[in-house]
Parts: C-alpha cells; structure tokens; sequence
C-alpha cells in the first residue's frame, strides 16, 4: 500500500493509519466476500470487525454511557490543523509527559488543534511486549491529560513511542478528563517518520454508525496547504 503521496506545489499526503489484514489481525476482524448472484458479477462483503481495530478514533461514549458516540461528535472534530509533537529522547524512557515538557515541546500547539505525540521508544502498541522491559515509551496520566484540556484542543493522537495501555490508573484520568471534553483520540497511528513537516491538515472520520463508541479511521495529513502550516 502506498505510504505518501505527491501532489506538486509543495503539497504532500501521508497515510498515518495501520493496514489492517484479517489473516493475521490479532482483533476482530472477519470478511465473508460473496456474490449476489445474477448474470452480471455483484461481489459484496460482510465484515464482522470491533470499534477498537486498526487506527481507530475513540469518543466520549466509549467512556460513558451519557457521553457522545461517533455520531453525536461534530464532523468538525475530526479534521484540522494537525501537529506532530515528537519527544525523541527528551523525556526519559518509560516515564510520564509532564506539563512542563509540554510546554518546553509542544509550542506551537493551539486551541482546536489535533495534536500527536511521539517519541523515539517505539515499540508496537498492544502486544506481548508491553508493559515488559522491552517497553521504553513515554506515558500520559492525569497531569498530561490536564495540559491539552487546558489548551482546548479537539484531538489527541499517539505514536509507536507513547504507551496508553500501562497502567489503569494512568489510563482510566487521562481517558476520562479529555472525553469528559469532547476531546477525542486516534490511536494506533503510523507512517509518523514519512512526515517532513510538524504542522500539517489532518483527517480522521468515523463510519457514522449510531452507538458506535469509537470507530475503525483511515488517518492522513496534507502537508504544504498554507492555512494549515
């Protein structure tokens, strides 16, 4: 699958989102191809697949029952001016993103952004190694949550290099402080080192399914539109 895409005049697209392939998907994700029949080839396909897989944005629903799910969020919500906050090795191994290093990285971040971070630690999010001593990504909590509640952005994405699955007492305040805001997240993103710029447009639509929590995306950034840079 191609990765990026040239368009001329200095703009640029780049798939952020995982492939998924269903032979070796380690969540749901079942495909029943089949023809309808008749003298004319119609191919359709069931898919059984859970709102979690792949790149996937997450909602407030999936927190609470009371909050919005993927249909109740504004369209709006899911594009924008996207930046990419990349901690490299800033931050020590297997340690929290404070407010601090927030602030000292992450300038050029405004309110109603979707804001991604990163770091250097990459390890592939949700497998056996987590949480292991081979599992040297950066981590969020309380604290980290409060700094992008405070500066009203609308999304948070996560690379390779920041875990979101240590512990549920960093994980359960981090979800419930943003969600409680409407602000929502794209995890499992990709193709993150393919990116020349660090402010960028940026989309991530969910299938607008009713009561779904979160729902499967295909995330990419367009470099090189001037409003967005």
């Amino acid at each position: 699958m191609q990765i990026v895409y040239d368009f001329g005049n200095g703009m640029r697209m780049v798939d952020l989102s995982k492939l998924v392939d269903p032979a070796v998907e380690t969540r749901r994700c079942l495909l029943n191809r089949f023809n309808t029949g008749g003298p004319i080839p119609d191919f359709h396909t069931n898919f059984d697949i859970m709102s979690h897989l792949g790149t996937h944005a997450e909602c407030p629903y999936h927190h609470d029952d009371n909050w919005p799910d993927v249909t109740e969020v504004p369209l709006t919500t899911f594009a924008g001016r996207g930046v990419y906050v990349d901690f490299k090795e800033t931050v020590a191994p297997y340690t929290h993103i404070t407010a601090a290093d927030l602030d000292r990285e992450a300038k050029k971040v405004r309110e109603g952004d979707i804001v991604i971070i990163d770091s250097s630690y990459k390890l592939n999010p949700f497998t056996p190694d987590t949480n292991t001593e081979k599992d040297k990504r950066l981590l969020v909590n309380g604290e980290t949550a409060e700094w992008f509640k405070a500066k009203k952005v609308k999304a948070v994405g996560f690379g390779d290099g920041v875990s979101i699955e240590n512990c549920n007492e960093d994980v359960k305040p981090f979800h419930d402080i943003l969600l409680a805001e409407n602000i929502v997240f794209i995890e499992v993103l990709k193709n993150l080192e393919c990116l020349k710029k660090d402010v960028f447009f940026m989309s991530f639509a969910p299938l607008p399914i009713k009561g779904l929590d979160s729902s499967p995306v295909h995330a990419y950034a367009i470099e090189g539109i001037a409003e967005f840079s």
